[in-house]
């Protein structure tokens, strides 16, 4: 591994003034309106706000500010003054648009009307909102249901989420794809597999009483800075943090609490990670598996000496099946071949699990290094093996969280946004509203994608997000995608998706949501469930950036009374007058979850969804959690040959998903730029390339296609040999659509075989 000195580094802590550094320079940049400052006092309170950016919990006695930089920047971003009027379009065609940069795109500011795209000026133009839905009532009323997609990002609240998976199947078909479906989906089909439930089992009291927590490709200073706080006080209490991770991400190394005077006023700073261990990309597996060979020769050291276990043997006589078959693949698997696919000693592997075996109560936490592999199944199902030998799921202080990224990413598959038929009461639905349900399974990310590069697909709505940005394969898919019928965008700002038009395209602007949202019976709140299983209310409170603004919800309603025939059980006007209503209905359709649901919006800390794991209740076909033997020792999809390297994509300081808040990934210590390849020192010399000099990425993923992206500056970073990283979404053109994960269809973007190419001088 390469020293530090020789690599672009970022020599502070997480938080402190840098942190609110971050916060001031984006303010000044969005220029808020004047009610953001009470908005970010009342983020992630009772009664308040809830973030748009990442789903980590919410206490039930909050901080004074319950907010981190990334989320105070997701809030000022909506609240900015900035405004994208029919002015705007007026001046600029769309083929001009697409050469601009995805910041220059959204710095335009706050889209204020509803917009129809004409295809003989290149331009969009302003129409009513009654023009919009009955044109996309007709166009979706002309083609087979089955040819139409319904996407939606993770941000639209439970009641948006509900009346859209509603409207999809009235209309015709489950094609329910969602940004889950490129980020945890891995989650949802492992998790369900192996314990039953297709979500974590933590609640946040739970990182009061642990004694260790694992974290795997997870980066929570960027990507869930609020999850620092509870982290640090599990350090002070005498918590241990061992991080499996190719990259040394800055918020799981050092940390100094911005609500902290002592701490921002002194050198005092927290150190999060006892263990901080690279591991190569794709070789989790490998390392989990000699944590999980460490575990049983301990519990067999431990039996003959003292007649004691290190496993929960009870637990696992009790709650497991497949243990002597995971034991057999340890004993089998050489540490020659775990060091190899790791990238990591075996003493460093054995210095983690010997803090595992010291535990009472472990946490593991894990995100998109995990999920985003071509085995990342695997990933999970090894990582619960793990958990399971000493019975750390569904016990106080223990248990697996994965740690989601959207804002209601989570909740929006609990009431009904998936392709897979079998995860919807789609009887209970046919009773409830009085039609027959679809029962084909729907389109999820991949198979959309690939059915609109097939011409399959007819019409595409957008609830939220930036899909062909996010997406795989993307200059493929911008070419397939002029050729649908129907485009239709539901959005706040304008991004690169709304520049790629069907034949009849229209773009919707909603509220944000930090504004007040008024209808007929009053002041509307929203919920939304963070990636802990509670569910929380939302209220805003700002003036909405424009009069012409529709919510979400009435958007849905609006378009889908333009679609269907009525249908007396279907109150669409009722439900956009009252969303209490609507929660009526979500209470009907679960009662399980969501009984008394109108009672218990603000509860505080949110009200707990149930999790039947967690209450080793095991959802399974066995009816027990299962041990689960890998299918080998690395989950990427390929095998190493010289020049060959595995990519990781990331987000950087200035970003959350798709959207770019600035230039500046402090974190890591570039500014300015993200058209960069991160490279191991060592991996420079032996390319025979030079820091600085401008390089291309080309895939070698065996398909005969040619991907590239050119125009990135080589530039020395600290990652393990083999291995380079670059920003997302500026590299997704690098990933095939076929490149996923075998049981999710979740795109393997952490590790993506790439070579160095066009070299240039610097």
């Amino acid at each position: 591994m390469a020293d530090e000195d020789e690599t672009v580094h970022y020599s502070g802590t997480e938080g402190g003034w840098g942190s609110m550094r971050g916060i001031v320079e984006t303010a000044l940049r969005e220029r808020p309106t004047p009610g953001a400052l009470d908005t970010l006092r009342r983020q992630n309170k009772v009664k308040g706000f809830m973030c748009v950016s990442c789903a980590w919990g919410k206490p039930a006695k909050p901080h004074a500010f319950e907010f981190c930089e990334n989320g105070a920047k997701a809030t000022l971003w909506e609240l900015t003054t900035r405004r994208c009027t029919p002015d705007f379009f007026a001046r600029h065609t769309v083929s001009e648009l697409k050469g601009w940069k995805d910041y220059d795109l959204e710095q335009t500011g706050r889209l204020t009307h509803p917009l129809r795209y004409d295809p003989t000026t290149d331009k969009y133009v302003p129409c009513s909102w009654d023009e919009a839905f009955a044109a996309i009532g007709a166009e979706l009323k002309a083609i087979d249901p089955g040819a139409a997609v319904f996407y939606a990002s993770g941000r639209a609240s439970l009641e948006t989420s509900y009346l859209y998976a509603l409207f999809a199947r009235l209309y015709g078909h489950n094609n329910l794809p969602d940004s889950s479906n490129m980020c945890h989906e891995t989650t949802s089909v492992a998790l369900k597999k192996v314990i039953g439930s297709p979500v974590g089992t933590c609640v946040l009291e739970d990182f009061e009483h642990c004694d260790s927590i694992f974290f795997f490709g997870q980066n929570p200073g960027t990507n869930s800075p609020r999850l620092l706080h509870p982290l640090q006080e599990a350090v002070k209490r005498g918590c241990r943090i061992v991080t499996f991770n190719p990259i040394r991400e800055k918020g799981l190394e050092l940390f100094k609490n911005p609500q902290s005077p002592v701490e921002m006023l002194t050198p005092q700073a927290t150190q999060i990670s006892t263990l901080y261990l690279q591991v190569k990309a794709g070789g989790d597996i490998a390392a989990i598996t000699g944590m999980i060979k460490y575990v049983l020769a301990a519990e067999e050291a431990k039996w003959a000496a003292e007649k004691q276990h290190v496993l929960d043997v009870d637990f696992i006589a009790q709650h497991t099946i497949g243990f002597d078959e995971i034991k057999a693949h340890a004993d089998a698997t050489s540490w020659a071949d775990i060091e190899r696919e790791s990238g990591l000693a075996r003493t460093d592997i054995e210095e983690a699990a010997q803090i595992y075996v010291e535990s009472k109560a472990s946490i593991c936490m894990y995100g998109m290094g995990l999920t985003q592999q071509v085995h990342g199944f695997h990933n999970l199902a090894t990582l619960t093996n793990l958990w399971l030998l000493k019975g750390n799921v569904g016990r106080e202080g223990a248990g697996i969280s994965p740690v989601r990224g959207h804002s209601n990413v989570q909740g929006q598959r609990t009431v009904g946004i998936s392709e897979k038929p079998e995860l919807v009461p789609l009887d209970k639905l046919a009773e409830q509203f009085g039609f027959e349900p679809p029962r084909e399974e729907g389109m999820n990310t991949v198979a959309a994608c690939q059915k609109i590069l097939s011409g399959e697909v007819k019409a595409f709505i957008g609830l939220g997000g930036n899909f062909i940005r996010a997406i795989p394969e993307r200059e493929a898919m911008e070419q397939a995608w002029t050729k649908l019928r129907l485009t239709v965008q539901i959005a706040t700002k304008l991004n690169r998706s709304h520049l790629i038009n069907g034949q009849v395209a229209y773009l919707l602007p909603c509220l944000g949501r930090s504004e007040t949202d008024d209808q007929a019976s009053g002041e509307q709140a929203v919920t939304m469930e963070d990636s802990l299983s509670c569910i929380h209310g939302s209220l805003g409170k700002n003036t909405p950036a424009s009069r012409h603004l529709k919510s979400e919800v009435a958007i849905v309603a609006g378009m889908a009374k333009a679609t269907l025939a009525p249908n007396p059980r279907v109150t669409w006007d009722e439900w956009v007058a009252d969303y209490a209503t609507i929660r009526d209905a979500i209470a009907e359709t679960y009662p399980e979850m969501f009984h008394d649901f109108n009672e218990r919006v603000f509860t505080p800390g949110g009200f707990y969804k149930g999790n039947a794991a967690r209450e080793r209740i095991w959802k399974t076909e066995s009816g027990k959690a299962q041990f689960t033997v890998p299918n080998g020792l690395r989950s990427v999809g390929f095998a190493d040959s010289p020049g060959l390297f595995r990519l990781i994509t990331l987000r950087s300081n200035d970003q959350f998903n798709t959207t770019i808040y600035g230039y500046s990934d402090r974190l890591r210590g570039i500014e300015g730029t993200r058209d960069v390849v991160l490279m191991n020192p060592e991996d420079i010399a032996a390319a025979g390339l030079v820091n600085g000099q401008v390089v291309g990425l080309v895939t070698d993923a065996g398909d005969a296609v040619h991907r590239q992206v050119d125009g990135l500056t080589v530039t020395p970073f600290l990652l393990p040999r083999g291995c380079i990283a670059g920003y997302y979404p500026e590299l997704n053109p690098l990933v095939p659509v076929w490149y996923h994960d075998e049981e999710s269809k979740t795109p393997a973007a952490k590790g993506v075989p790439v070579r160095v190419v066009g070299a240039l001088a610097p």
